[in-house]
């Protein structure tokens, strides 16, 4: 009972492994298949340098999912290690987004010629914007910390409401030290 969650979070690594490594062989099989068999005109030695250099990063983060998310058993079947979660959000499922993108511009190539590998272009501008977004957040969130004069809020507009009062009536004026 005590290592029931890391049992299914085994289950859950070895399902998420399984799926992106067969995802991955029917991409890269599927290129390779029309580029040899149906589009032979379109298959020059570029296109295939192409292929490569654009798969290395489905391939480095294929094996990144793999290192990190494969669960490891003792010789009993008990589980060591279930592996880190691979549903996590932040920088797992960011690089999630980079194989999906990988693999559907890889289709787009493998049907319409090499024109659809600059769909890959877009991986970068998506780190760019998310980078921001990120950032952006995490700033306006700071903001609050600093204090009520960092906001252009005066010190009469952060008064309580006996204060207001009683400055309103013509009493003494608080004096903010």
């Amino acid at each position: 009972m005590a290592q029931k969650a890391a049992k299914q979070q085994a289950a859950r690594n070895t399902a998420i492994l399984k799926r992106i490594h067969l995802l991955s062989l029917a991409f890269n099989g599927l290129f390779l298949l029309l580029r040899f068999l149906i589009f032979r005109s379109s298959g020059t030695p570029a296109t295939f340098i192409r292929w490569i250099l654009f798969s290395v990063p489905a391939f480095g983060t294929e094996f990144w999912f793999e290192r990190i998310g494969r669960p490891t058993s003792g010789t009993n079947g008990e589980v060591k290690n279930s592996g880190q979660d691979l549903e996590a959000k932040g920088l797992t499922e960011y690089m999630f987004d980079v194989l999906y993108w990988s693999w559907g511009t890889m289709f787009l190539a493998s049907i319409f010629g090499d024109k659809a590998w600059w769909m890959w272009a877009a991986i970068p501008l998506y780190s760019v914007w998310l980078a921001y977004s990120t950032f952006g957040s995490v700033r306006q969130g700071m903001a609050g910390l600093s204090g009520p004069g960092a906001e252009g809020e005066t010190p009469s507009s952060a008064a309580s409401n006996r204060q207001r009062k009683l400055e309103k009536r013509g009493g003494h004026k608080v004096q903010y030290r």
